[in-house]
């Protein structure tokens, strides 16, 4: 039964990458594939309360990823609706495209790091939306963000999960993972950007203009509403740190903070003329499809990890493959197409501390491995599946024009790893 569902997530997946063919949305696809996966697993067992209760306990964990990326996605719509994000983009004067690319990139790596590449991802490409028209340039620039952000979130221990997993399990700390982290990712980043840069010429056309406010009042909303719902998604990580509860529950406080000052800002205002500033108004613009997406592949994903497939994939690496800079590699390549939050969870669970201390090589190295691996497919990470479902991004578009670059990016970062770890240990 196990081999059936392993084929039913397999059949799952590519008519995900056929979306554009079959004409099918990919969020009705994953969550069929989701649910026959756990349906299928569910006749496995005797015991259908300890099913049940598997199930209960990784919907929890998925919840607070979908509560996450819906909260930050209403504080993203919401500072658009009021005109926040051209506070930057004003002040973004170039129309090179070249130039952009290095500013847009650098910006969201050194964002990521502060936030987390989820949220940098969505507020980038928000960005990136008010900057392009809609043309392929456009998704360029939006895979690149994916990168980015991606490459970003590896070298802070609180810009991926995997490297936050990591740090809270102590088998890395904060000082030696940025030190021994940072340059890899920067060479993760800059290589897909130099090899792209090449291809670009010429200057945006049509690049929209910021919008001119009418009232000095209007002003002051806009700047008011900018300034607490970045500063709102900065605290986030913070806030974990503080209390240790799930970035989820931050997001949602920073949501409902400013929805309480969003609602007392415009509440001597028409109902009609304060709807599209309100928060019901960018709930109702999240691209719901998109969250369903995601929990269909998650849940799927999670029917593997109670199988044992992907226990026993980082088993059969360890005893066939041996060397352990190609284990780790590849342990990249696999998060590109599963989830790379169960497969760190198996290697933490399999590779002891006594052999791997804290900080100690393999450590850091899958810390690089499992945050930058997911750029080189659109749906393998959650920063490529936010940029997907906002930006209508086709799995087969990415895999033809942008997988090879973040490939190259990926190993370069991997060999700088390497030699540096060769060199400096």
């Amino acid at each position: 039964m196990t081999t059936l569902i392993l084929i039913t997530f397999i059949v799952g997946y590519l008519a995900i990458t056929a979306e554009h063919g079959l004409r099918i949305n990919k969020a009705a696809i994953a969550l069929l594939t989701g649910v026959s996966c756990w349906t299928l697993y569910a006749f496995t067992q005797q015991d259908v309360h300890l099913v049940s209760h598997q199930l209960a306990e990784h919907v929890g964990e998925i919840s607070g990823i979908l509560f996450f990326l819906m909260g930050a996605m209403a504080i993203v719509e919401l500072i658009d609706a009021h005109d926040g994000f051209d506070i930057i983009t004003s002040r973004i004067t170039t129309r090179n495209k070249r130039k952009l690319l290095w500013l847009l990139s650098t910006i969201t790596f050194f964002l990521s790091a502060v936030l987390d590449n989820l949220t940098t991802t969505i507020v980038m490409v928000s960005l990136v939306r008010k900057l392009f028209p809609a043309s392929d340039t456009r998704l360029l620039f939006v895979s690149v963000v994916v990168i980015a952000a991606n490459a970003g979130g590896a070298w802070s221990p609180i810009g991926d999960v995997t490297t936050t997993m990591l740090w809270i399990g102590g088998q890395i700390t904060s000082t030696a993972t940025m030190a021994h982290l940072i340059l890899p990712s920067i060479v993760c980043t800059v290589v897909p950007c130099a090899l792209i840069s090449i291809r670009l010429k010429g200057e945006v056309e049509n690049m929209p203009a910021a919008k001119t406010l009418n009232t000095q009042s209007l002003g002051r909303d806009r700047n008011l509403v900018f300034a607490i719902g970045l500063l709102s998604l900065i605290f986030v990580p913070v806030f974990k740190s503080i209390t240790h509860l799930p970035p989820y529950m931050g997001i949602l406080g920073a949501l409902g903070l400013l929805w309480v000052i969003t609602e007392l800002i415009h509440a001597g205002k028409d109902e009609r003329d304060k709807d599209r500033f309100s928060v019901l108004y960018a709930l109702r613009k999240i691209d719901m499809p998109s969250i369903l997406f995601f929990l269909g592949i998650l849940l799927a994903i999670g029917v593997l990890q109670h199988t044992g497939v992907l226990t026993s994939t980082a088993q059969w690496l360890d005893q066939h493959v041996g060397n352990i800079n190609l284990v780790v590699i590849i342990i990249g390549f696999l998060s590109a197409i599963v989830d790379n939050v169960p497969l760190v969870a198996a290697a933490m669970g399999m590779y002891d501390m006594t052999v791997y201390p804290t900080d100690s090589y393999f450590w850091q190295f899958l810390a690089y491995s499992a945050g930058t691996g997911g750029s080189m497919l659109i749906i393998g990470s959650a920063a490529g599946v936010a940029a997907m479902g906002i930006e209508k991004i086709n799995f087969m578009w990415y895999l033809k024009h942008v997988s090879w670059l973040a490939l190259v990016g990926f190993l370069a970062g991997a060999a700088v790893f390497i030699l540096q770890a060769f060199f400096f240990a």
